[in-house]
């Protein structure tokens, strides 16, 4: 199955670039890596310029400017350039364990889609990793906040993995659904500026048109970069446009990844 891996990152080139790395150390590569730059300045294009002439990876930048946190146009805009039937979301500050892409591979599943967990680094982990260029961790590394996540365990993943409808924990900094599920419900809502509830909202019109939400565990793993957390300024008004599309039932935005096919 071909994979696109999609990357959000917003003028974070140290932590990107060890993501980058991560990925090439990865099982299963992903037939092609798309990055969802929303307006970084040239430092961040200079290092995947950098990247691309010394990697073997398929490597696309796709940016759009800088005009405050517009995470649902720039991942509509990345998906749009995809050339594969099943997309990974990550965000740029996630490192992935070396079977990532194969897990979500052997997890993908017609009418579903897949929200997979983190592990959380601390700040001064997180300051060690980037200094070193770390991208291998274990259950005993330090600085880890929720250790059990850290467990790669097929076993354990068919054991403790729900196929279960509801909001709680959605988070697209490691989320993979079929292009054409994404398709069917237009995408990512562009009115979403600001940080909070795009994802939530995407997944509610995934719900409402018969996709069902895998919860995968001990499986599909990442370690996510301790950084200060976004303003939440923008919330009040999102969380309006997340229960609209709850009380409608709404299965389509009219503000959509159709704007850029």
């Amino acid at each position: 199955m071909r994979v696109s891996l999609i990357i959000t990152t917003y003028n974070k080139s140290d932590a990107l670039s060890l993501v980058l790395k991560s990925i090439e150390g990865q099982t299963v590569p992903p037939k092609e890596v798309i990055i969802a730059d929303d307006g970084s300045t040239k430092e961040t294009q200079k290092m995947i310029l950098d990247f691309q002439v010394t990697s073997t990876l398929n490597l696309t930048h796709s940016w759009q400017q800088d005009k405050g946190f517009r995470a649902a146009k720039s991942r509509n805009k990345a998906i749009v350039k995809s050339n594969s039937d099943y997309i990974v979301l990550i965000d740029g500050d996630m490192i992935l364990h070396p079977q990532f892409i194969e897990d979500h591979i052997s997890n993908a599943e017609p009418g579903y889609f897949v929200q997979g967990t983190r592990v959380l680094l601390t700040q001064s982990a997180t300051q060690n990793v980037l200094a070193k260029m770390r991208t291998n961790f274990s259950f005993l590394s330090r600085g880890i906040q929720n250790r059990k996540n850290t467990i790669h365990s097929i076993f354990l993943s068919r054991l403790f993995s729900k196929k279960k409808n509801y909001l709680r924990g959605i988070k697209t900094c490691n989320m993979a659904f079929f292009k054409q599920d994404c398709i069917n419900v237009n995408g990512f809502n562009n009115s979403f500026e600001g940080w909070g509830r795009e994802d939530s909202e995407f997944v509610v019109r995934l719900l409402n048109n018969g996709i069902n939400r895998k919860n995968l565990r001990f499986n599909a793993i990442q370690f996510h970069l301790w950084h200060n957390e976004n303003t939440r300024a923008s919330l009040q008004q999102n969380d309006i446009l997340l229960q609209d599309a709850i009380d409608n039932d709404l299965q389509w935005c009219d503000n959509g990844i159709d704007r850029y096919l």
